[in-house]
């Protein structure tokens, strides 16, 4: 093949003799598996999509299968934060979730046809959810409607959205186990990180990340910071580690912050940019 280098990138170019046409750029003639030309795509420029925007993602067992009790008071301070903060929420699918993994199991359902099936509790939730917020500018969002985000965002709106990652059949396979390692806390740190959002604050039903389970262990410790490696070898946790393990490839999401959604004020420190909680940085 012959190129002739003062063409220009994106130029339309015969190969030989009209025998085949091609359009340059920088994989003309190379293989999309070599290491080196995926690589030289790498740039610390990429574009920002929503970086004045936060995702606050409500955890389905820990928040939304907590009834009244819980979300009462919480969707008083979200209508409260709109005022002065852009962020849109997120929900988990919670009890219904793990009776479709029990279920799905049960029947020797492959990880991604339980996948499949398992983001219809997550929007069941995020139903719930809207009728609460429906008189203060709630709208669900479904995800082919998702490039709407910056409209509603504009009108003064409260975006709910449902995060299981929808990688469906194609969701990829456990060394161990069958339960899809991208769930709803995977989704809202992806969206933060292909979005590059200003922050992604996770909601739960303790006071941020312990030494140990809080609920087992008493003697168990709050962690303000800590970085992804740490929490990954710690054996139990609080958030996905899908996502603490896409924080550490993150280009622009370089922390998370998980907070105790059950205590009135949290939600307002997080969003202000205090310190609350334990910081989880790359």
């Amino acid at each position: 093949m012959t190129i002739e280098s003062t063409m220009d990138r994106g130029e339309i170019f015969w190969e030989g003799d009209h025998e085949r046409l091609h359009i340059r750029t920088q994989f003309t003639g190379e293989s999309l598996l070599n290491r080196d030309v995926i690589a030289s795509t790498f740039t610390d420029d990429e574009v920002k999509v929503l970086p004045t925007t936060t995702v606050v993602h409500l955890g389905g067992a820990s928040i939304m299968d907590q009834g009244y009790r819980v979300l009462e008071p919480l969707v008083e301070e979200l209508v409260a934060c709109r005022k002065d903060h852009r962020f849109f929420v997120s929900v988990g699918g919670g009890a219904r979730e793990r009776h479709i993994y029990a279920i799905g199991t049960d029947l020797g359902l492959p990880t991604g046809a339980v996948a499949d099936i398992a983001w219809m509790a997550c929007e069941q939730n995020a139903v719930m959810l809207y009728n609460l917020l429906a008189k203060h500018r709630g709208i669900e969002v479904p995800f082919l409607h998702f490039e709407m985000l910056p409209a509603y965002l504009r009108e003064g709106c409260i975006p709910i959205l449902m995060n299981m990652p929808h990688y469906y059949y194609w969701e990829q396979p456990q060394a161990k186990g069958r339960i899809p390692v991208h769930r709803p806390d995977t989704g809202a740190f992806l969206l933060s990180e292909v979005w590059a959002m200003k922050d992604c604050i996770y909601l739960k039903d303790v006071d941020g990340v312990f030494t140990a389970d809080p609920k087992q262990d008493e003697d168990a410790e709050l962690l303000t910071e800590a970085t992804a490696d740490q929490l990954l070898a710690m054996p139990d946790l609080p958030i996905e580690r899908a996502a603490l393990q896409c924080l550490q490839q993150a280009r622009d999401r370089k922390s998370i912050r998980v907070i105790n959604g059950h205590v009135p004020g949290n939600l307002t420190k997080a969003l202000a940019g205090e310190a609350v909680g334990t910081l989880v940085r790359q």
